[in-house]
């Protein structure tokens, strides 16, 4: 017989690690081993057994428990006959005398030991080559008259591991026939140790690390991984010790999902980051579930695992899926959705900076500025500065981030300074202010060209982040140059058109008796460009044409069409000479416009002013579906020359036109625009042309290209919008 290690008593703590596997001495013991060895020592100690047999060795006429300390020899008892273990399931043998002459065995221990001879000493009959510690544990009961309980192995072959045979026995004083003796009681506890081992290699083999709670917050690990992870030994109880290791935002999450499960006695689920021995943090998952004893729950059995490389995939996944999902017009809105997908996930806050150039490298001695156009907190720290005014000159050291196109830390003391130069300065004084502890700075390249630069932060109790989380957080950034490029691209368009568009909007000429101005303002918050044109030439005879329209449509089209009708327009004014009305010119170009399918739909207003001998002007005008004229005179109320409007062009090319006049006297200012200048979603159009009637009575005396500038003020810029405006000369 193999033994281990022997305890006093029937403990639960006798089925050690040589007995049950690996970890089955630790918080484990209730496993299959432990059964075992309590079930042997049960009916050692006269408990009913599995067969039904009632009242163990030593419990016959003194009534005694062997371990409690059983008759000895020097204590006289009544005998019993060893007999009734002849079919009991447990191996048993029987030795009496000062040699331990072993009197007595039954079948079961023959097929657990193997046969022995009786009527010869333990010496004899236990020849094993560790028989010495069995015969050490009899002459323990022997001498001090109490029980020994022992776990060990058999093997009847040394050679063949897979022949081991697992066992608890207990050894207690008893009266025999032939007077004191040790009664032997042995439990074959194989099946159980081999499903625990087998376990126990199964939960190894998926990196599970299986620990277990206890209902007043102890917790003993069964299979370890802890230290091996954290570089800490196990903490043994669920208080602030352990809860150092976790995450700090995730320790009041966990705690609530503790409560709740123990509140429900449901299974306890839940993914949070322990910092590792590397001073990184990595995802766990658990799942708990809770052990009933007599309808209560007595302690919870954990599975954890390390979830830290799934983890990483799938947000890796998710994130530059949502990154490619970016839309936006313009580099303001892309960006501004950019920031979203980082924040929180990968970050407290990040701001997004473009640089002032679009060259590559940046001139070595240019004044080059870095301008924040998008920012992202995450709740709970102070919300971040507007963007205005928000730009920093580009420093050396930023050039070198640039330059290397790789991300840099900078560690920051929570509430000191931050490093002057990598970001605007009332950035800095918001990180200070919300305690961050780090900066990072990440290029932002599209196509080789370095369009600026991220900043992000760790704030509070976040802790630094290390290579894994700034790799992540470079190539999510790095994802969205996809739908940077579809902007850029974008806005290079815009700029063509533009400048086509610009290249018809050409400078009024100047007039005798009078002064001209126009603006144009393409819509701001979308990378496309309207159908809005002005006009102002004047005829052979001095008459000084004024028109305006607006080609229906947003995009290349639009603008193309615009700028044939404006030709056209130009043209049929010009050769119509000064004695065409402007109805009839409308009305020709309407005609002219629906023959070649020019556009689906345009509003103009065509305009004729003849200077006077008393030094008034005589204007003429003919609106097709356009807002209508202003006149700002010298001295009186300002209004609108609404008169008749015809429909707009491209619609009924058939109907027939109007002309309108009215007398333009010293001072007086004609204003022309487009419905961008009034028109907004919020309001009826009625009080666009109120409110632009009210701000020009203001602006009256204002120069032409300053009355403008403030007009266009009126515009939410949702639209593009054009001006032209014509003052007469105040002395006649």
């Amino acid at each position: 017989m193999k033994d281990g290690e022997t305890t006093e008593g029937p403990d639960r703590h006798a089925t050690g690690a040589s007995a049950a596997g690996p970890g089955a001495g630790g918080p484990g013991a209730g496993g299959p081993g432990a059964a075992g060895a309590r079930a042997a020592a049960d009916v050692a100690q006269g408990e009913p057994g599995a067969d039904g047999v009632g009242g163990g060795p030593g419990a016959g006429a003194s009534g005694t428990r062997p371990n409690e300390g059983g008759p000895g020899a020097d204590a006289p008892g009544v005998p019993f006959d060893p007999r009734v273990f002849d079919r009991t399931v447990a191996a048993v043998a029987v030795l009496a005398g000062p040699e331990d002459r072993l009197i007595y065995t039954n079948a079961a221990f023959t097929r657990l030991f193997g046969a022995r001879r009786t009527g010869v000493p333990a010496r004899v009959a236990f020849p094993d080559a560790d028989g010495h510690r069995f015969l050490g544990v009899l002459d323990s009961v022997r001498g001090t008259g109490r029980g020994r309980q022992v776990v060990g192995e058999r093997r009847t072959d040394p050679g063949a591991a897979g022949q081991a045979r697992h066992f608890v026995y207990s050894c207690s004083p008893v009266t025999t026939a032939e007077g004191p003796g040790i009664l032997v009681l042995a439990m074959d506890t194989t099946a159980e140790a081999r499903t625990l081992q087998r376990y126990e290699a199964l939960v190894s083999a998926v990196s599970h690390m299986v620990w277990v709670r206890g209902a007043d917050g102890s917790m003993e690990e069964i299979v370890p991984g802890w230290e091996r992870l954290t570089g800490a030994p196990w903490h043994p109880r669920a208080d602030e010790g352990w809860y150092a290791r976790i995450h700090p935002r995730d320790r009041e999450p966990l705690r609530e999902a503790w409560r709740r499960a123990a509140g429900s006695g449901g299974v306890f689920e839940a993914a949070f980051r322990v910092r590792a021995a590397d001073g990184s943090y990595r995802h766990l998952a658990t799942r708990s579930v809770p052990v009933l004893r007599d309808g209560r729950i007595t302690e919870w059995v954990a599975a954890t695992a390390d979830v830290e490389d799934a983890w990483g995939t799938r947000l890796r996944e998710r994130l530059l899926a949502q990154v490619a999902a970016v839309s936006g017009a313009s580099l303001h809105e892309a960006f501004a959705e950019v920031v979203k997908v980082v924040v929180p996930e990968l970050t407290d806050a990040c701001l997004i900076l473009l640089l002032s150039h679009d060259e590559w490298p940046l001139p070595a001695h240019a004044g080059v500025t870095a301008r924040r156009i998008a920012s992202a907190t995450r709740p709970g720290l102070p919300a971040p500065p507007a963007l205005r005014g928000q730009r920093v000159a580009v420093t050396p050291a930023v050039r070198e981030v640039l330059d290397r196109r790789t991300p840099v830390t900078f560690p920051l003391e929570a509430g000191g300074p931050v490093p002057p130069g990598l970001i605007p300065t009332v950035s800095e004084r918001w990180l200070i202010a919300s305690g961050a502890t780090s900066l990072t700075l990440i290029p932002l390249i599209v196509d080789d060209l370095v369009l600026g630069y991220a900043a992000t932060s760790s704030n509070g109790d976040t802790p630094v982040p290390g290579p894994a989380e700034t790799e992540l957080l470079r190539e999510v950034l790095h994802h969205a140059q996809r739908p940077i490029r579809m902007v850029l691209d974008l806005q290079r368009a815009r700029r063509t058109a533009l400048s086509l568009q610009r290249a018809h909007l050409t400078e009024p000429p100047p007039v005798r008796g009078g002064a001209l101005a126009a603006r144009y303002q393409p819509a701001s918050p979308s990378g496309e460009i309207g159908g809005d044109w002005y006009d102002a030439f004047t005829l052979p005879d001095g008459t000084l044409v004024l028109d305006i329209g607006d080609v229906a449509g947003h995009d290349l089209t639009a603008a193309t069409a615009m700028g044939q009708m404006r030709s056209m327009l130009r043209a049929l004014a010009y050769a119509g000479g000064p004695e065409a009305m402007p109805d009839s010119v409308l009305a020709r170009l309407d005609q002219v416009s629906a023959g070649l399918d020019t556009a689906p739909l345009a509003t103009a207003l065509l305009t004729a002013l003849r200077r006077r001998a008393d030094g008034t002007w005589l204007l003429t005008w003919s609106n097709a579906g356009h807002p209508p004229p202003l006149v700002v005179p010298a001295h009186g109320a300002v209004r609108h020359l609404f008169g008749a409007v015809d429909p707009p062009l491209c619609v009924a090319p058939d109907l027939p036109r109007t002309t309108r006049a009215h007398v333009l006297r010293p001072g007086d200012t004609l204003l022309l625009y487009t419905d961008g200048l009034i028109e907004t979603p919020s309001a009826p159009i009625d009080e666009g042309l109120r409110r632009l009637v009210a701000e020009a009575a203001r602006c009256r005396g204002r120069p032409l290209p300053d009355l403008l500038r403030v007009l266009q003020d009126l515009s939410d810029h949702r639209d593009d919008t054009a001006m032209l405006a014509f003052r007469l000369d105040d002395a006649p």
